[in-house]
């Protein structure tokens, strides 16, 4: 699929998410309809100032207008996630498929710790506490989560997790970058 075809592709599918008519997100971009319908059949050559009124009025950037359109649905069976051992802790990986996301379920023991890897740098990560009681340590600071909390920090930094509780704990971390 080229970049045309993909483009034509996100920009029905996003349209048509949204409920929308040609005519209507055509007026919402600035654009004449004609030159909508020819976006979406392939037949337009549009210039970055279209490109950029079409993805504004879709509320999407450029970047997503023109990737692999996504799948409009995907399941992992529980049994065919991916699983790894660090020490106490069971990590499982989920959110295959997610360009620049790594998402990851970690299981730890009772006093279970692990030392987090550097992500790429300028990476985020956010870490998700679901069970029991997380300490996070990096950056010089000790940050203690419970059921629900959230906090995000510098992925690119070291850092590690440990179960400060007297129960086993689940926390699910997002690195996006």
């Amino acid at each position: 699929m080229d970049a045309s075809q993909r483009l034509s592709a996100n920009l029905k599918a996003l349209r048509e998410e949204r409920g929308l008519a040609q005519a209507t997100i055509a007026r919402k971009a600035q654009i004449p309809k004609a030159t909508w319908s020819g976006l979406e059949s392939g037949a337009a050559n549009p210039t970055l100032a279209v490109l950029l009124k079409a993805a504004a009025a879709l509320e999407v950037s450029v970047e997503e207008l023109l990737q692999a359109p996504r799948a409009d649905l995907w399941i992992q069976r529980a049994a065919d996630v991916s699983r790894r051992k660090t020490g106490p802790v069971e990590v499982r990986e989920l959110g295959v498929g997610l360009q620049g996301v790594h998402l990851e379920r970690m299981e730890l023991a009772v006093g279970a710790a692990m030392e987090g890897v550097p992500h790429a740098r300028g990476s985020r990560e956010v870490l998700c506490c679901e069970r029991g009681r997380i300490e996070l340590v990096t950056m010089g600071r000790r940050v203690e989560l419970g059921p629900g909390d959230v906090v995000q920090f510098p992925g690119d930094r070291k850092h590690g997790y440990r179960n400060v509780g007297d129960a086993r704990a689940v926390a699910y971390s997002a690195v996006v970058g």
